[in-house]
């Protein structure tokens, strides 16, 4: 159901928007979780590697998705702060011409580009094809995984954010119970772990809409609805675009630091493939709490009460901080354990691989959990250059270490070029942050 995020405890008011938030963002990431872990454990490692190669080419696909979904739905988000019930379904509907669109177009670049791109990327021979069939159905189905994301985030940015993770979850359970059945049962190997996921968020879609048009006439989209103008069409896109753009900008720093990784053997790829996967799984609360922020500074910015989101930043500031502490002393006190989660016993050198990414990373949280408050509460008062900027230093930051530190320190340089990456881009929004609030007469 729609909550009103403009009245009430701003600190109540985004932990209870952001602990089903953790929950759906967590199953969101453990559809790859699952693939890897399937496929590690039943297929062995040259299979991890292959799938595990291909993570950086998803990033680029997910993270274009998520960021444009978001960014649309921040229009919404403002719509409902203001109380526009009809600007709330005129948003709707521009949401999914725009997504129908763009996921034509992205389905058509991810099948044309994934060989090109793995070749580019150097992939070892020997998991080139498994790696190519793998991403290849990942892209075919990139139409439905933005149509789920875009009516989970319509339904966030109206501040109910636990029933998009009762759908996450269901769609994860339809992943986990169809995976092993493509691959084990049916014997469709590393092709079906990819074709369980597509078809796990096409059930998933059907589900979403279904829920939508009973319980939330508030974005069911009226005929009249559909007569929307050039302006409002351009105010979604300018939100949406960079927003996306600015996640696949993050994910050319992590395929440029894929090559390197390729060039240090399969043993690197598959350690760095699972590390990252625990990595994702852990950082999700942080980004939560971001995205709690996102729609929190919408709703309060539709309604001009500028204070309570200074507010709301120094509050979740607090608690997402408090938990990147946590979750950092976590990982790397239980790495090892977790890394043979995925590989099993006997494959030493790839835990002790996958504990020294868990180490440098996990010391780091803290500066990737403001970096999250500042980047969406940006992107909520409709911010979109320096967001962009700075995913621009995270792309810089990741390349250096790809292009420079690999070749000096070997893993280790791969290891740190996630923290890099955080430093150069919390650097730019906390200072964009900061000047906004110190010219903004409203604050």
């Amino acid at each position: 159901m729609a909550k009103n995020l403009t009245e009430g405890s701003p600190a109540r008011l985004i932990l209870f928007f952001t602990l089903p938030l953790i929950a759906g963002n967590i199953f969101q990431q453990m559809y790859a979780f699952v693939d890897t872990l399937i496929v590690g454990r039943f297929l062995g490692v040259q299979a991890l590697a292959a799938v595990g190669c291909t993570g950086s080419l998803m990033f680029l696909m997910i993270g274009f998705i998520m960021g444009t979904t978001t960014g649309l739905s921040i229009c919404t988000g403002q719509r409902f702060g203001a109380r526009d019930s009809r600007g709330v379904r005129r948003s709707a509907a521009a949401c999914a011409l725009l997504t129908l669109v763009i996921a034509l177009v992205l389905t058509l670049l991810g099948w044309l580009s994934a060989r090109p791109l793995l070749v580019l990327m150097q992939t070892p021979p020997e998991i080139l094809e498994d790696a190519v069939s793998f991403i290849s159905i990942i892209y075919g189905g990139a139409a439905l995984m933005m149509f789920f994301a875009m009516q989970t985030n319509l339904i966030r940015a109206l501040g109910d954010s636990q029933r998009p993770t009762y759908l996450l979850a269901f769609g994860l359970i339809l992943n986990t119970v169809f995976e092993p059945v493509f691959i084990i049962v049916l014997g469709w190997g590393i092709p079906g772990a990819a074709l369980a996921t597509v078809v796990s968020q096409a059930v998933a879609n059907v589900v979403c809409l279904i829920y939508i048009a009973k319980k939330v006439p508030a974005l069911w989209i009226r005929k009249e609805d559909w007569k929307l103008t050039r302006k409002e069409l351009l105010k979604h896109l300018r939100m949406g675009i960079p927003m996306g753009f600015q996640a696949s900008v993050i994910a050319l720093g992590a395929i440029i630091l894929q090559v390197a990784l390729n060039g240090l053997g399969p043993l690197a790829v598959a350690a760095y493939a699972a590390a990252q996967k625990i990595d994702m799984v852990a950082v999700m609360p942080m980004m939560s709490f971001g995205m709690a922020m996102a729609a929190y500074t919408a709703q309060n910015y539709g309604a001009q009460k500028f204070d309570r989101i200074k507010v709301g930043v120094k509050k979740c500031v607090m608690m997402s901080g408090a938990f990147s502490i946590a979750v950092g002393v976590f990982n790397i006190l239980c790495g090892p354990f977790l890394m043979e989660l995925f590989v099993g016993e006997g494959q030493q050198q790839v835990v002790d691989y996958g504990q020294m990414y868990l180490v440098v990373n996990g010391g780091c949280y803290f500066i990737l959990s403001l970096l999250f408050i500042f980047r969406y509460t940006l992107q909520g008062l409709g911010q979109t250059v320096v967001p962009t900027i700075a995913g621009g230093m995270e792309l810089f930051m990741r390349a250096l270490a790809a292009l420079v530190l690999v070749d000096w320190w070997g893993y280790f340089g791969a290891c740190v070029a996630n923290p890099l990456a955080w430093i150069g881009s919390c650097t730019p929004l906390a200072i964009a942050y900061w000047y906004v609030r110190k010219n903004s007469p409203n604050w």
